[in-house]
């Protein structure tokens, strides 16, 4: 695991509700609001049900029907350490299936910069002309 990818210090606000924010030793910042991670969850249910949609993840489910219900803002109940490699959320509508790499979730990081580099690397170079 390179500096990129290894947090120097991570804060869960579970009480006040605003979500993650992780230090990366090579000095990146990263905040990530529990809506978010929890749109992002990695388990393959949450990853199969993203494919059928063609949802990204991070972005919120499509409805299954017109009326789209109302779901309560994400929450963990629980959150613990996986090694030392990942973590895991307990979340307050009772999905707990997801692991969440220090990898993922620097790869998933949601500020300008890293969006922007994502949305480099997804987009298909243009033909040259020879």
């Amino acid at each position: 695991m390179g500096s990129a990818t290894e947090p120097r210090a991570v804060r869960v606000d579970k009480t006040g509700g605003t979500g993650v924010e992780i230090d990366w030793k090579d000095g990146h910042k990263s905040h990530y609001k529990f809506q978010y991670l929890r749109d992002a969850c990695p388990c393959a249910t949450c990853e199969e049900e993203r494919e059928k949609t063609g949802v990204e993840p991070g972005q919120p489910p499509k409805p299954k029907n017109a009326l789209p219900m109302f779901r309560e803002p994400a929450r963990p109940t629980d959150v613990s350490a996986v090694g030392k490699y990942a973590m895991n959320f307990h979340w307050n509508d009772g999905h707990a299936h997801g692991i969440y790499s220090w990898d993922y979730l620097r790869m998933m990081c949601p500020c300008d910069q890293c969006s922007a580099l994502r949305r480099t690397a997804e987009t298909p170079a243009a033909p040259t002309g020879n």
